[in-house]
């Protein structure tokens, strides 16, 4: 019977520790006294705050480990239905701690950060992964769509600019918006071509066939899912972005005091 191993779990559970200190500790006080504004939000805003300082955080840190396995994990590579997943599976147990943390402080702040949509898309990504974690499975491709992190900080950033006040014409807004769209074509939309080639190059084979069913199922499913939804989510930032950048009206550099914008 497949099972974790000592070090697949004490990452998770480290992970999962740092990001709750992360939320509750790290971020207000590096917020508080580096953006005047954290102290004038909200209860409210001050917890999503939080969360997104936190979400950012882990994708940088996931989004970077991906992309060095990408390049120079050859045996993931090489074979990525049952190449060696020792370091995808150090990224994707990071990953899991975040998730499990971030589902805690998702049901314990409902008022404030709480979303269906939040909590299936969680409970999904963590069931696609115990196959990874547990039976060492399609290692690549688990690497792959963890690669869609590196579009969060940007994301993220563009609600903070928005719950401080910037206006969409602002300097910092405009770019942060150029950058959101052109991240979220490049990992997510851009490298689709190179994921589904590889996956209809080990259809049918026999390491295909090692697979077991519900492990296809969380592979195939997810993936479809989540790809049509980002096509999706891109046609709409792509005509945000378009229309912001043919709006009339000069784009101001604003300054932010206290809180506010000037």
């Amino acid at each position: 019977m497949a099972s974790f191993s000592p070090l697949v779990l004490s990452i998770a559970a480290t992970s999962f520790v740092t990001f709750q200190c992360l939320f509750h500790f790290v971020s207000p006080c590096i917020s508080a006294r580096f953006c005047p504004g954290y102290r004038r939000l909200s209860p409210k805003h001050t917890v999503e705050w939080n969360s997104r300082t936190v979400s950012t955080f882990h994708a940088l840190i996931v989004g970077l480990f991906c992309l060095y396995i990408l390049l120079f994990d050859d045996a993931v590579n090489e074979d990525p239905v049952w190449g060696d997943p020792s370091l995808v599976k150090i990224n994707v147990a990071i990953t899991c701690g975040y998730l499990l943390s971030d589902m805690l402080l998702i049901c314990y702040y409902w008022r404030a950060i709480g979303d269906k949509f939040f909590v299936i898309h969680h409970l999904a990504a963590l069931y696609a992964y115990y196959y990874v974690l547990s039976i060492g499975m399609l290692p690549y491709f688990a690497n792959f769509r963890l690669v869609a992190e590196l579009s969060t900080p940007c994301v993220n950033q563009r609600w903070f600019f928005e719950v401080l006040g910037y206006p969409k014409k602002s300097l910092p807004n405009m770019v942060n918006g150029i950058a959101m769209t052109l991240s979220f074509f490049l990992v997510r939309i851009a490298v689709m071509p190179m994921y589904y080639s590889r996956m209809y190059a080990v259809y049918g084979t026999e390491p295909f066939y090692r697979v077991t069913f519900g492990g296809r199922c969380a592979w195939m499913g997810p993936s479809f899912c989540l790809d049509i939804m980002n096509v999706m989510w891109m046609h709409k930032m792509a005509r945000g972005c378009i229309s912001v950048l043919r709006s009339p009206g000069k784009v101001k550099v604003e300054k932010l005091q206290n809180g506010k914008v000037h």
